[in-house]
């Protein structure tokens, strides 16, 4: 019996511990779903938290989702910033210029050839009576220097002084009315028919005075010989009366005065100047152009701009000589027509070598005056001249 109370007795604790633990259930889930009813009021910030939703819990679709979006969201804001770059101002737009500008300039600078020297040639000497010539450049043969030029100009010059030592003014005079007189008379023919004429012309008229009153014709009748002699009887006569009235009967020695004179140009007054006072000049006749441009002296035609480049190339002491060597090596050797190349004595000097005759026994036969044999053009030539072998001319009418 008491067993079977026990039993009883266990049972219903078992029972009763059975529903003692439902009832705790039932009020453990009642409590909970209290407790999710409660929940929007009871639970704060705090307690829910973002760690309960993390990235790594999504899903492979729905990463590649967000980072589609962010990559348009990146793109939108792109044009954004480019539109928003010109408001910054106009500093950064002038910036932005200016280093445009520059980048430009400095590619100009890289592509543009450096600038080419130039060179000015020297202004050649004017006409003009009172200047004295100028310095100027003349032609080169085959590129030939400045300084090169100069050379073989200067040394032509000192062979043509051995070659010619007794060189002189081929006119005879005694005083500087006689050479200006003889001078204007030698236009357009040879110093010897010239040198034949003026004794009879200075024996009847001896002064300034006397030819300035002389009759026209009978000057006219002397002068014939010489050719244009009417032109050149006003001249001879319109310059006496010139020195009779201006400078008192005496040739002036400036060359400024001396180019007023009727039939007197710069030629003349460097004859006077250089033969008759001592003062250097550069006379240019036919025989001296013709050779300098040979020379390639200078490829001038002009009388006065050949006196300014030849004078150049040569000290001013050296101007009367060298007219007197120019001009005798033009008459013996150097012809118009024929030159006498093969005996020629500044042949390698010479850039026109070969314009005349090369074979040395045809060119001898080509010499003239004192070079052949024959009489010079003085009548009364210097006492050098003699001594160095020349022969005076004979007077007119002699043969």
């Amino acid at each position: 019996m008491s067993a079977e109370r026990d039993s009883a007795v266990g049972e219903q604790i078992s029972d009763g511990g059975r529903e003692t633990a439902k009832a705790a259930k039932t009020a453990a889930a009642g409590g909970s779903a209290s407790a999710k009813k409660a929940a929007p009021a009871r639970k704060t910030p705090a307690r829910k938290t973002p760690a309960r939703k993390t990235p790594a819990r999504k899903t492979p679709a729905k990463k590649a989702t967000a980072q589609k979006a962010t990559a348009q969201k990146a793109t939108a804001k792109k044009p954004a910033a480019k539109k928003a770059a010109p408001a910054r101002g106009p500093a950064a737009k002038q910036a932005s210029a200016r280093k445009a500008a520059a980048a430009k300039s400095s590619a100009a600078l890289k592509k543009a050839p450096a600038p080419r020297k130039q060179v000015v040639a020297p202004k050649k000497a004017t006409a003009s009576v009172p200047a004295a010539p100028a310095k100027t450049v003349a032609a080169h043969p085959q590129g030939e220097s400045r300084t090169a030029l100069v050379r073989r100009a200067r040394r032509v010059n000192r062979e043509l002084a051995e070659v010619y030592p007794y060189a002189h003014p081929e006119l005879d005079f005694e005083n500087p009315f006689q050479l200006v007189v003889a001078t204007v008379l030698s236009a357009q023919t040879t110093d010897l028919r010239v040198n034949q004429t003026t004794p009879a012309l200075f024996a009847k008229y001896p002064t300034p005075e006397d030819l300035a009153a002389a009759d026209p014709e009978e000057v006219e009748e002397i002068l014939r010989p010489t050719g244009f002699f009417r032109a050149k009887t006003k001249s001879v006569i319109g310059l006496s009366k010139a020195l009779v009235e201006q400078f008192g009967g005496e040739v002036p020695g400036r060359l400024e005065d001396l180019v007023k004179l009727p039939g007197v140009g710069r030629k003349t007054a460097f004859v006077v100047l250089g033969n008759a006072f001592g003062r250097p000049g550069i006379t240019v006749d036919t025989h001296f152009q013709r050779l300098v441009r040979r020379w390639k002296w200078t490829d001038e035609t002009d009388p006065d701009k050949i006196e300014a480049a030849v004078g150049a190339l040569f000290p001013k002491s050296d101007w009367t000589d060298l007219s007197h060597h120019v001009i005798w090596h033009g008459r013996r050797i150097c012809h118009a027509r024929k030159p006498a190349c093969g005996a020629c004595p500044i042949a390698p000097l010479c850039p026109a070598y070969g314009e005349g005759e090369t074979d040395p026994e045809k060119a001898e036969k080509l010499l003239k005056y004192e070079k052949a044999g024959r009489p010079g053009q003085r009548l009364r030539p210097p006492q050098a001249y003699l001594d160095a072998g020349g022969r005076a001319a004979p007077p007119l009418g002699a043969g």
